[in-house]
């Protein structure tokens, strides 16, 4: 169980990223004393904790809702997982950034905790996505309280992260931000596969026997 833990909250970890929106979170909160910028990383963290464990626990019903099997969610999570990670491996790290339309609304609000900061920057389509996939995977209610657990200690990194954040961009500086962003990329890469392969593994798992009845 502690080696499940461990390993869900690296593959988390590795999908949020949250030093890839420490330099977007320090741009949207320049003005902003240390205190305020505080508790924007307090509610933050809130927030993208809230999301996560809603769309955990909503998981199986979202699927059913739409009629979307296990196995195509795990392959279209698998590509966007894999698509975000390539990004951080060539340094793409300042391109993990809302659209210019929607940063400037964000510079014009009070609160920028829940959008976009806890949503799209931090809890965006790989994480859900990867919620999701375990949500359906049918693990147990000690492997649920578990993963509540694991998105619960992700919330207090993320807080953690974006309260030091200036300190981080003052001890790393963008080319040290970057440079974890790559590690990271590769991380997201090798998750983001090895979804894809188990999605496709299982799908023609479950169409080949239908294949050799048709044949006979």
């Amino acid at each position: 169980m502690i080696s499940f833990f461990f390993a869900t909250l690296g593959s988390l970890f590795s999908v949020v990223n949250p030093f890839g929106a420490v330099p977007m979170y320090l741009t949207l909160t320049n003005d902003y004393s240390a205190r305020e910028r505080s508790n924007t990383a307090q509610r933050t963290a809130l927030y993208f904790m809230m999301i996560l464990i809603v769309f955990f626990f909503a998981g199986t019903v979202i699927l059913s809702f739409f009629g979307i099997s296990l196995n195509a969610l795990r392959i279209a999570g698998g590509l966007i997982i894999v698509n975000s990670g390539y990004g951080l491996l060539n340094s793409k790290a300042e391109r993990r950034r809302i659209s210019h339309e929607i940063e400037e609304e964000a510079q014009a609000k009070e609160d920028i905790s829940f959008t976009p900061m806890a949503m799209p920057m931090l809890s965006g389509p790989g994480s859900i996505s990867l919620l999701i996939g375990l949500s359906a995977a049918d693990l147990g209610w000690e492997n649920s309280l578990l993963i509540v657990g694991v998105v619960a200690v992700m919330a207090l990194l993320v807080f953690v992260t974006l309260h030091y954040a200036p300190v981080l961009f003052r001890l790393l500086g963008r080319a040290g931000l970057s440079a974890l962003s790559r590690i990271m990329g590769f991380l997201v890469m090798a998750i983001g596969i090895q979804l894809l392969v188990g999605g496709i593994v299982s799908l023609v798992g479950d169409i080949w026997p239908q294949v050799e009845l048709s044949r006979k």
